[in-house]
């Protein structure tokens, strides 16, 4: 309905808009570009909380973070040019992560596009490849339109991140008010011949596998998938970085299907005659670089249930093929009940007892044992506690010896995006401030963001940084060794002191050098109540969760 009595400017309309579909918190680096926004934000501020972030790629990452967390698309606000192209690494993230976002761009007045004016830059053309839709608003008149379909399209499909142009001039221009109604989120459903196939594929299975990936889980719906799984007594598996869908302490959840599955369990996907994959697309980080299953067909019987109509049949070639959310397909799984009982409750009991063996702590050189550390970790921490990551080797430890305890106590994420850690774990405490959040980070992984821990004080988010510190870029050490042993160059660390870093900045800080160090050091930082680093000084030789430098150059060097 529109009040033509009332005008207000496009950045007004921008901010009204997002109260209308009801965000609550945006993350951003203030940029001259778009001023206008942020002085109507400063009417909003009882609503929406402002996130000032330190650099343009943790910001989005934060709004990427919150995406994941809420369901709801997290908002960036960025300045054109050089915070534009800063914050495309969420934007990819969210992208393959199948997260709901809109990133918001202050762009150059219309009066001087394409002169390369100062950081002129096309964002249709830049964003192209990774966003569901880019666009620019040059009307005033048509903000609350273009902000309706940028909500509808990020949580709708499969989930994914918007890009909006802002140009300033449009910013300032005067429009009517109007009120629209807030956005919906729009998902198909399975139909009932879809789940009588399915029923029927599962009587005829001896031994069924479960997968669950993907985006657009809610707690509720995996609530419902659980209850599915039980009355069918499947064993669970989920998809790299996943692991939270299924919590880890269940008896039929059977472990992680990604680059770090245990040869145990890839021998069982092999002997598998009914795949069930709920959500993943099944890329290449899941099917452990597209090796795991054939294509375009399986060996095994396949059915593919996604929210995006696009991924179907994309790789692989499913009997079964179902267009569905993953609230729509779990409330309908939940409703199959077996006729008779499963004739696989013992292939469930085998599964489980192999996860079950790959918990168990291992030998590693040096005085710091990671998988001792997260074991402990495992046992103290309460359950609902978050733990994020980035990206690099150091994060194999959590997902291997880590017990995930429910929906969303996991971020990380799946396109390998190396600095996500530390701005994920910010807006993880910011959107649960009663939760235990604790990051961790490889020493290279760290310095990617660590000026975010800046944010962390400023808004009292207490959250535990480990910093893994091993003085290389662990993951590409390991594949030079591999592919070029003994020529090591390019991938060593010079590191700073990561505890007077930290204390720079106002945080809780120690050093831990052996294992028994780091429960004493941990409760410590907890007790502090404020951000907290624990640097852990781990030896290289430790470069994985199975292996050592050495054993992989010689193994190298011997072919």
């Amino acid at each position: 309905m529109q009040d033509r009595a009332q005008q207000r400017s496009g950045g007004q309309l921008l901010v009204d808009a997002l109260c209308v579909h009801g965000v609550d918190r945006a993350f951003c680096v203030p940029g001259e570009s778009y001023l206008a926004v942020i002085d109507a934000l400063y009417d909003v501020r009882d609503r929406i909380d402002l996130v000032v972030c330190r650099q343009e790629g943790g910001a989005a990452f934060m709004a990427e973070a919150y995406g994941k967390l809420t369901g709801r698309p997290g908002i960036c606000l960025v300045t054109r040019g050089p915070g534009a192209t800063n914050a495309s690494i969420g934007v990819h993230t969210a992208y393959q992560d199948s997260t709901p976002m809109i990133l918001f761009i202050g762009q150059i007045g219309s009066d001087v596009v394409e002169r390369e004016a100062f950081q002129e830059v096309d964002y249709r053309r830049m964003f192209g490849q990774m966003a569901k839709w880019v666009a620019q608003i040059d009307r005033a008149d048509r903000v609350h339109e273009y902000l309706s379909h940028a909500f509808h399209l990020a949580v709708s499909g499969r989930p994914g991140p918007v890009v909006l142009s802002l140009p300033e001039d449009m910013l300032m221009a005067q429009a009517p008010s109007i009120t629209p109604q807030p956005y919906q989120r729009v998902k198909p459903h399975p139909g009932p011949e879809q789940l009588e196939v399915l029923a029927g594929l599962l009587a005829r299975a001896q031994r069924p596998l479960l997968m669950l990936g993907g985006g657009d889980w809610t707690a509720p719906a995996c609530d419902d998938i659980r209850l599915f799984a039980e009355a069918w007594k499947l064993p669970v598996a989920c998809t790299f970085r996943r692991q939270d869908l299924l919590d880890n302490r269940h008896d039929q959840y059977v472990g992680e299907i990604g680059i770090a599955t245990g040869m145990e369990l890839k021998r069982r996907v092999a002997e598998a005659d009914l795949i069930l994959a709920v959500g993943p697309r099944l890329g290449e980080m899941t099917t452990n670089g597209y090796t795991l299953f054939g294509i375009p067909r399986l060996q095994q019987r396949f059915v593919h249930v996604h929210p995006g109509a696009e991924e179907l049949g994309r790789v692989y070639q499913a009997e079964l093929m179902i267009n569905a959310g993953m609230v729509e397909f779990a409330r309908g799984a939940r409703a199959l009940a077996p006729g008779a009982a499963p004739p696989w409750t013992q292939w469930t009991r085998t599964l489980r007892s192999e996860y079950l063996k790959t918990l168990e702590t291992v030998v590693v050189p040096g005085a710091v044992n990671m998988s001792e550390i997260v074991a402990w970790l495992g046992k103290h921490l309460p359950a609902g506690s978050i733990i994020t990551n980035g990206a690099g080797n150091f994060s194999g430890w959590v997902q291997r010896f880590y017990q995930y305890t429910g929906f969303r106590t996991q971020l990380a994420p799946t396109n390998g995006a190396m600095g996500y850690g530390v701005p994920a774990a910010v807006a993880a405490k910011l959107v649960h401030p009663d939760r235990p959040v604790v990051c961790f980070s490889g020493d290279g992984d760290f310095l990617m963001t660590g000026q975010e821990l800046a944010t962390a004080m400023q808004y009292g988010a207490a959250v535990v940084f480990v910093v893994v510190n091993n003085g290389m870029y662990g993951t590409i050490r390991m594949h030079q060794e591999r592919e070029y042993p003994a020529r090591v160059h390019g991938t060593a660390l010079q590191n700073p002191d990561f505890v007077a870093l930290a204390r720079a900045y106002g945080a809780h800080a120690e050093l831990v050098e052996r294992t028994d160090q780091f429960a004493a050091a941990f409760e410590r930082a907890v007790e502090s109540k404020r951000a907290a680093l624990l640097e852990i000084r781990l030896d290289p030789e430790a470069i994985t969760t199975r292996t050592t430098l050495s054993a992989i150059r010689k193994q190298a060097q011997s072919k």
